[in-house]
């Protein structure tokens, strides 16, 4: 297949209007007057974009919120590859294509964030943001060429809002997964792993139910955890290859009209190049854009890993309750006054931060598994909010995963209080089952509850052999498979 003909290197400085403005001898205009398919509008003068946008901006007075960095990166890197492609295929000259592909190159890298300023909860086809990426990639590369670039014949050429949007919320998302999420995750799974390494030697009271159970050593647990986040790395990569099937190539409605026949699976090629992740163009265009469903499976997964680590904080934070009047197993490191009225406390708000992003999380699906409903014929129109939603959600569970690991794993410290309390654990009497049977066991725990006294000392006037008793009561033979030390649940 051949590469696309231009390439995008930056510009030597930066890059000035598509137009040239007149001057006043007070300094520049407040704004110019532009024009679009419906006529006339006045926009500020500094403005990269145009009469479109405008128009977007006036019609749009919502959140003040706009779509994140990543997105508007995405977007541009699709604009780069169109471009380039464009050029490939003979469709734009060398020139013009090169002069394009280094305004989307820009914009990809952020040096013009400034002029994308339309509210997320706008057109639901993301129309708004295209028709803004396309003038603003129109004008810096208009600037460059000398020449008049149009933003819809020359930069949106073989694409729609349709294709291209949806297409930006998949690659941003996916790329987010890689660059944020996923080393987020690999970072607090070998913390959990080392700390499941320092615990083992620390044998405790298992609980079931939140009832004591037979023992089990903290490693352990630290190790379902760090488990659980090994898995939780595997949803990630699924869902970011759920991603990376894009609609990209069916313009309007998916019959790809206005687009050359090998337009789609070259720039997802190129699209590769530039995002190093397997972009590919999707098989059934009339599927890819009239639906959400591959951001939902994406997105529930998102989910599943976000309610791992509620879990995993969760767990943290009742073995560090107290420090005497709670479980009081672990130590958290106190990283701030935990009261504006007791002195000397100190809260697990690390894991409240992570467990409120949770809850963000999990709305954040909710939003996401109903942008469905904007699937209409052959258009989803609730993309923009499907795009804000799954990126937070990224975004926010790379953050508090990594400070997760940083300010709360990697400090947490063993006491001495689970080791301690073994010995006066009721369900110790789960090792004699074996050798006295279930009811006597069960016996002997009701027994211990009533008295207060344990287990080892009333099967010890029961008249059991003392090395027996000592060999079947080993807490840390309770940790391991065996018939002489507990079983069952």
């Amino acid at each position: 297949m051949d590469r696309a003909v231009v390439h995008a290197e930056p510009a030597a400085g930066p890059p000035g209007r598509a137009y040239n403005l007149p001057m006043s001898e007070s300094g520049p205009p407040a704004t110019r007057v532009e024009r679009d398919s419906m006529g006339e509008m006045e926009v500020p003068a500094d403005a990269l974009y145009g009469a479109s946008t405008q128009r977007a901006v006036l019609n749009f007075p919502i959140s003040g919120r706009r779509f994140p960095r990543g997105f508007i990166r995405a977007l541009a890197l699709i604009k780069l590859a169109a471009a380039e492609t464009n050029a490939a295929l003979g469709l734009l000259d060398a020139p013009k294509g090169q002069a394009i592909a280094v305004a989307a190159r820009e914009v990809a890298d952020g040096r013009w964030d400034e002029h994308f300023p339309i509210d997320v909860y706008q057109t639901g086809s993301g129309t708004s943001t295209n028709t803004n990426m396309n003038e603003v990639v129109a004008h810096l590369a208009a600037s460059r060429l000398g020449a008049r670039v149009h933003p819809n014949d020359d930069v949106n050429k073989c694409q729609s809002s349709n294709d291209a949007i949806p297409t930006a919320l998949q690659l941003s998302a996916a790329v987010a997964i890689e660059e944020e999420l996923i080393p987020a995750l690999v970072d607090l799974q070998g913390a959990l792993a080392a700390k499941a390494d320092e615990f083992w030697g620390v044998v405790k009271t298992g609980r079931t139910h939140l009832q004591d159970a037979t023992p089990i050593r903290l490693g352990q647990e630290f190790a379902g955890y760090a488990g659980q986040v090994e898995e939780a790395i595997r949803r990630a990569q699924a869902a970011r290859a759920e991603l990376l099937t894009v609609p990209l190539g069916g313009t309007a409605v998916g019959t790809g009209i206005n687009a050359h026949p090998e337009y789609a699976a070259r720039a997802c090629a190129h699209l590769s190049e530039l995002t190093g992740l397997p972009v590919r163009e999707a098989p059934n265009h009339f599927h890819a854009q009239a639906t959400l469903d591959a951001v939902i499976a994406a997105h529930g997964g998102i989910r599943a890993l976000a309610l791992g680590l509620w879990k995993i904080a969760s767990d943290v934070r009742l073995m560090g309750m107290g420090p005497r009047a709670g479980i009081g197993e672990l130590a958290l490191p106190e990283t701030q006054p935990g009261s504006s009225i007791m002195p000397g406390k100190v809260n697990p708000v690390i894991v409240e931060s992570l467990t409120m992003v949770v809850a963000r999380v999990v709305g954040n699906d909710a939003t996401v598994a109903f942008g469905q409903t904007g699937s209409l014929l052959e258009l989803n129109v609730m993309l923009p909010v499907t795009a804000v939603s799954i990126l937070e959600s990224i975004s926010l569970l790379a953050a508090s995963a990594r400070n997760f690991r940083v300010r709360l794993v990697e400090g947490v410290t063993a006491t001495d209080r689970g080791p301690h309390l073994v010995e006066q654990g009721l369900m110790l009497a789960t090792a004699l089952a074996p050798a006295i049977g279930y009811d006597e066991a069960a016996k002997l725990a009701k027994a211990a509850l009533a008295s207060g006294r344990t287990i080892r000392e009333l099967a010890l006037e029961r008249g059991m052999d003392p090395g027996e008793l000592d060999r079947l009561l080993d807490p840390a033979a309770m940790t391991e498979p065996g018939l002489g030390a507990g079983g069952g649940g």
